[in-house]
């Protein structure tokens, strides 16, 4: 379907970054008929694309992610987008194991790619050869980092983003720009009606309702495989998140801290989030899976007003074991609230942008691996360049459709871009997901303070 009239009925599946930012692309395209559907009103409080912060940076070992990262860095600082971004120095390390930290062993070896591609396209970054070198360019960075083989940079030119408001402000730029939304049991896709050549004829929501349209766009991050044959392709996977309560003082004393990134071990922290008062860290690693009847893994399909106050024990261990590195004095505080951010893994890391193999107007685009959100100000440009057939065949290649692993799943091939940290990925527990399941009904009935 590379030929598209622009009167056509578009329906987006998914109200992400990849959903939203499509959705006004095509707008500003000319598109006429463009309907936007989820389970909630976005920020989807469940959904990867909602958070008080995300990194926000162009340091890639992939030169093809880098140089859409920049683009994308830049568009952050506009009018459009400079509410909700922070300009904030960004560290990268990689170490050795630890007894209380397991390592992925490319950590070091992903570090120095990135080094060479930033060096490859005139960026900057700066070495950090010894935790003395890092500790003096970053005092607030307290703890003793004791640990194996360190190595790092870091990079001025990076930042975050309040993952919130930006989704809230391009919400309602789509709004006013004529996007359609339907939220809600009327705007939550259960199942896809198709004539018999696989054609998509209209969608059906949990309420019965059928949806119309003559081109669908599924961007439904780590949903995808439960809702549609995905192929083996993608992955839902689980990482942690802790948030611990600040002080107005502690707040005011971390301000200049950096954001700090450990490719080893997975762990990264941001700097405090002011409005919350919330310190923010977290694990990029190769994450948890929760199997179904439905798909290899998939994150829970009901409505919540904010994400589980659950996470595994080995999970905050770890968030804690890598705090400990960087600001010892707050590890016996705890966590205020832990939830789980579900990813949508592909083999390689790489996006899916391509129509299904065997259902020529049902488009996907998702993938997004854990490193999606930082492109919400270009990512639809480059989705509807793919919808269109536009993009360069370099571009349309590395982002196809998989289907070499369509005849069996293969857990071992989901490595990633050689970015993740921490331990191998494993599948919760019979008990761990009851104890899920208990903090998904109490989230379902309240209200969001994230």
């Amino acid at each position: 379907m590379a030929h598209l009239d622009k009167n056509e009925r578009i329906v987006i599946i998914g109200a992400g970054a990849f959903g939203l930012s499509t959705s006004l692309r095509l707008i500003e395209e000319g598109y006429t008929s463009v309907t936007v559907l989820d389970r909630s009103v976005p920020p989807v409080p469940d959904g990867s694309s909602n958070d008080i912060s995300r990194i926000i940076r162009f340091d890639y070992g992939d030169e093809v992610y880098a140089k859409i990262a920049r683009e994308a860095y830049d568009l952050w600082q506009t009018p459009e987008y400079k509410d909700a971004f922070h300009q904030t120095p960004c560290i990268w390390t990689s170490q050795g194991a630890t007894p209380t930290q397991p390592v992925q062993p490319g950590g070091a070896d992903y570090s120095l790619k990135t080094q060479q591609v930033l060096t490859k396209l005139g960026q900057e970054w700066h070495p950090l050869r010894t935790v003395a070198d890092a500790k003096r360019r970053f005092p607030t960075l307290s703890g003793k980092i004791d640990v194996p083989n360190f190595d790092a940079f870091y990079n001025t030119t990076a930042g975050w983003a309040d993952a919130s408001l930006a989704v809230r402000q391009l919400l309602d730029r789509c709004v006013a720009s004529g996007v359609s939304f339907i939220t809600g049991p009327d705007g939550q896709v259960t199942d896809f009606e198709k004539a018999p050549d696989g054609t998509v004829k209209a969608v059906r929501t949990a309420n019965g309702k059928r949806i119309d349209g003559d081109l669908f766009i599924a961007a439904t991050g780590a949903w995808t495989a439960s809702l549609l044959p995905s192929w083996n392709s993608m992955l839902a996977a689980a990482q942690v998140v802790g948030y611990l309560r600040l002080t107005h003082d502690e707040v005011a004393q971390l301000k200049d801290l950096p954001i700090y990134f450990n490719f080893s071990t997975g762990f990264f922290c941001f700097p405090p989030h002011e409005p919350t008062g919330y310190l923010k860290v977290a694990c990029h690693g190769l994450g948890y899976t929760a199997s179904s009847d439905k798909a290899v893994s998939s994150p829970p399909g009901m409505s919540v007003s904010s994400r589980a106050n659950f996470i595994p024990e080995d999970g905050t261990k770890r968030l804690l074991a890598g705090l400990n590195d960087i600001l010892p004095h707050l590890v016996s505080r705890g966590f205020e609230r832990v939830g789980l951010c579900w990813y949508n893994d592909t083999p390689t890391g790489d996006f899916i942008m391509d129509y299904h193999p065997e259902h020529k107007n049902l488009f996907i685009a998702t993938g997004g691996s854990g490193h999606g959100f930082k492109f919400l100000p270009n990512i639809g440009k480059y989705i509807v360049g793919s919808l269109q057939r536009k993009l360069s065949q370099d571009l349309l290649q590395k982002w196809k459709f998989p289907t070499e692993y369509r005849r069996k799943f293969q857990e071992e091939v989901f490595k990633g871009d050689g970015s993740r940290g921490g331990p191998e990925r494993r599948e919760l527990t019979g008990q761990e997901r009851d104890t899920f399941d208990s903090a998904l009904r109490a989230a379902s009935n309240r209200q969001s303070k994230i």
